[in-house]
C-alpha cells in the first residue's frame, strides 16, 4: 500500500497531496495540528479540499494563551471541527502528586514521562483506527528528521505518515500564510519557531538552531518528545 501511495503522490505539490488523500481516503485519514505555522497551512489546504480529513490536537493543559487564541481563530475561519485529546486525568494527578508540577526540569526521564502522559498516550488514542496520519513536518526542521521521507511507515503506531510540506522551506510556509491570509500564532514573530507547552518552550536567538527553544535545558541530541520517531 505504501509503495502505491508513494508512486501516486510522487511529484505532487502539497495541495494536490491533500486533495488526493481527501478523494481516496476521506475520514480514514487524520491530521494532527499543534497550530504552528506549518499546521495552519495544512488546515487551510484541508478546508479547501473539502474538509473530509479528520483534524485533532493534543490539549496538554500547558499551552500558551496565544495558542488558544489561534485555535479559536482557526475554528472561526475554516469551520472545521478540531477534536481535542486530553491526557488521562488520573495519570496527570499521580505524576504531579508524586513529583510536583515542574518535575520535567529535573531529569530527562521525568521530562519524557510528562511528554508520554500529556502527548504520546493521547496521540495513540487520537490516531487509532486511521490508515493515514498527515503531519506538518518539514525536512529542514531538525537534523534528526533529514533522514525521513515525505511518506513513511510508522511501525510503533502501525500507520502510514504523510508529510505534504516535507520539501517546503520556511520562506515557502511564510509566503503561503501571507498569500492566503492564514491565521497563525504571533509568537512566531517573537522568536518562537517551534511552539509547544509553555514551560518547555522559549524564544531562540538569531542563528540558534530551529529547536533550540524546545527543552532548552537538555542536550541537543535528546530533544524529541517521541511523537515523530523516524522509522524506515
Amino acid at each position: 500500500m505504501i509503495d502505491h501511495l508513494r508512486a501516486s503522490l510522487q511529484g505532487l505539490d502539497a495541495a494536490q497531496i491533500i486533495q488526493y488523500i481527501t478523494d481516496n481516503y476521506g475520514n480514514r485519514a487524520v491530521f494532527s495540528t499543534s497550530f504552528g505555522i506549518e499546521d495552519q497551512v495544512l488546515t487551510q489546504l484541508i478546508a479547501d479540499a473539502g474538509g473530509k480529513i479528520d483534524v485533532f490536537t493534543l490539549e496538554t493543559g500547558r499551552l500558551f494563551p496565544e495558542t488558544y487564541y489561534v485555535w479559536n481563530r482557526t475554528l472561526e475561519r475554516y469551520k472545521l471541527p478540531i477534536k481535542a485529546y486530553y491526557p488521562q486525568a488520573a495519570l496527570v494527578e499521580e505524576m504531579v502528586t508524586k513529583k510536583g508540577p515542574s518535575s520535567f526540569y529535573e531529569s530527562i526521564e521525568n521530562r519524557k514521562e510528562c511528554c508520554f502522559i500529556r502527548k504520546i498516550e493521547p496521540l495513540k488514542r487520537a490516531i487509532q483506527g486511521y490508515e493515514i496520519w498527515v503531519t506538518g513536518i518539514r525536512a529542514e526542521q531538525s537534523a534528526n528528521r533529514e533522514d525521513m521521507d515525505f511518506i513513511e511507515w510508522d511501525e510503533g503506531n502501525q500507520i502510514i505518515k504523510i508529510h505534504p510540506l516535507f520539501h517546503w522551506t520556511l520562506n515557502d510556509v511564510e509566503s503561503h500564510l501571507k498569500q492566503f491570509n492564514v491565521p497563525y500564532n504571533h509568537l512566531h514573530d517573537k522568536g518562537f519557531p517551534s511552539i509547544g507547552c509553555q514551560p518547555c518552550t522559549r524564544a531562540v536567538a538569531p542563528g540558534e538552531d530551529f529547536r533550540a527553544g524546545r527543552w532548552w535545558w537538555e542536550d541537543k541530541s535528546k530533544k524529541e518528545c517521541g511523537l515523530h520517531v523516524t522509522s524506515k
